[in-house]
């Protein structure tokens, strides 16, 4: 089962030019299409004046969506070959946008292609490439005296947890890497046969 993905960490910029076209990479990280639609918007209003804003995607931990867009070029000129960036990286959860200003000389399809990819792949390679756990949210809910045996589940499967509310009956939500979750299910379901008193919902 697959528990973890690459994603990059933060913005970054790429650069080409050629024959007085200029070609400005942008390496965004993003969690679904609303932020994609969000950032491309920024850099649509931050470029107005620019010819084309060509870009691709990749999201999900399986890299099940994906997107490439070529703005007006030539079919498969831009998106494609940004696309192709993000592929060779092996990342997820990552937009690349290139914007281009058009310097009066056509570059044809086999230059733009470069073009594009050669931008694409100066933005991502100033990025940096984490690693990161698929996880998902469970929701425990307990009697106080059974506080320190959850702690102990936090402890043993390295929860992380997302929110806490100890008065008479307490709660507890936190992230479990969800390759360990059959096995906390399991766990909690011997406590509660021993007699205790713990509740695990998603």
């Amino acid at each position: 089962m697959l528990d973890s993905f690459l994603t990059i960490t933060k913005t970054t910029e790429g650069f080409y030019k050629e024959k007085g076209s200029k070609f400005i990479a942008y390496a965004i990280p993003v969690e679904d299409e609303d932020e994609v639609k969000e950032q491309l918007e920024q850099l649509k209003k931050q470029y107005y004046d620019a010819r084309h804003h060509c870009y691709a995607y990749i999201l999900g931990a399986d890299q099940s969506q994906f997107r490439a867009n070529d703005d007006g070029e030539p079919n498969h000129s831009a998106g494609d070959p940004i696309l192709g960036q993000i592929r060779s990286k092996e990342i997820t959860n990552t937009l690349v946008v290139v914007v281009r200003y058009f310097g009066g000389t056509k570059l044809g399809v086999g230059g733009l292609i470069n073009a594009y990819k050669t931008a694409a792949a100066d933005a991502l390679d100033q990025n940096q490439i984490v690693e990161k756990k698929i996880t998902k949210k469970l929701r425990f809910s307990f009697p106080y005296e059974e506080m320190n045996e959850v702690m102990k589940l936090v402890k043993d499967f390295d929860l992380e947890i997302k929110k806490q509310d100890y008065q008479v009956a307490c709660i507890l939500v936190a992230n479990i890497i969800v390759s360990l979750e059959e096995q906390l299910r399991t766990k909690v379901q011997l406590l509660n046969d021993l007699g205790h008193d713990i509740k695990l919902d998603d």
